[in-house]
């Protein structure tokens, strides 16, 4: 599903004292399939972007489409509640959000609320279960007894469990250790990639924006500031700096190692150890053309 917005602008408590705009003459198109990297720091209007997504809020001016979905001032589709199956959010810490007695029972809240049969329900927990890394003599168990990650990958196996076209991440790394972040992170990128999904990310981190993402959109004060090829926007570090990021350390040292020695380096999905074969590859190369 293909998402655009069209000078799109929010404003809170609109025509009180207390207004507040959050989004700001917002445009951006998104093709379906696309992995974006939504960056930029608190009160940059990411949040309130991604309410907009599966209709939390309308625009205050603008329009919103998602796929054949349309969302504008005092438009109320009547099918939201298909538009709400067809966009999945994991919020930040959704373990929180947790609260059936048992495993299956809360990843099959979800897709029971909107009106999936008993036995399809099943067949996809058992479809889903061990895409999130989890395994079936979990299911019996309250997530309440599950490890921190593990209770986040029940809650995630949750709006999985809907089946969404659409996946809506905010923070999806958000308090945990380095293992893990790099765990779920694959994860998502694996799902992204096998079910052929529109991911929309939230991140305060440049290095999974450069990793994971192939366009990027930065905010600041609820306007779009830049917007995207990863390869394009993560090299521009006066731009970045202005509105206080910083270039990823592997984008920084790559780009400088092009300039000393005059050869580029291929950008995606690089890792640190990839990096370094590449370099001692080339090293090598050159050492045997002396």
């Amino acid at each position: 599903m293909d998402i655009t917005f069209e000078h799109v602008s929010y404003i809170y408590q609109e025509n009180s004292p207390f207004a507040h705009k959050a989004l700001d003459d917002l445009s951006f198109h998104i093709p379906s399939g696309s992995f974006v990297a939504v960056i930029g720091h608190t009160g940059s209007g990411k949040s309130t972007l991604i309410q907009h997504l599966n209709g939390l809020v309308r625009p205050t001016h603008g329009k919103v489409s998602i796929g054949d979905f349309q969302l504008a001032k005092g438009m109320k589709p009547k099918n939201i509640k298909e538009l709400r199956s067809k966009v999945g959010i994991v919020f930040q810490y959704p373990e929180h959000q947790l609260f059936e007695e048992t495993v299956a029972k809360d990843i099959a809240f979800g897709p029971a609320n909107f009106g999936v049969s008993e036995r399809e329900i099943q067949r996809r927990i058992k479809e889903i279960i061990p895409m999130v890394g989890l395994s079936e003599e979990l299911l019996t168990r309250s997530p309440f007894d599950l490890s921190g990650g593990q209770m986040r990958r029940v809650a995630i196996a949750g709006v999985l469990a809907v089946k969404p076209e659409i996946l809506v991440l905010d923070e999806p790394t958000a308090g945990l250790d380095p293992r893990g972040q790099k765990d779920i992170m694959d994860m998502f990128y694996t799902l992204h990639q096998k079910q052929h999904l529109t991911t929309v990310m939230v991140t305060h981190s440049m290095e999974d924006a450069a990793k994971y993402a192939d366009h990027i959109l930065i905010m600041n004060k609820g306007k779009k500031y830049m917007e995207g090829a990863p390869k394009d926007i993560l090299i521009q570090e006066e731009a970045l700096n202005a509105v206080h990021l910083d270039v990823p350390e592997i984008i920084a040292f790559m780009h400088h190692f092009e300039k000393k020695f005059g050869v580029e380096l291929p950008f995606e999905n690089q890792t640190p150890k990839q990096l370094a074969k590449q370099i001692q590859q080339l090293i090598g190369g050159r050492l045997r053309n002396e």
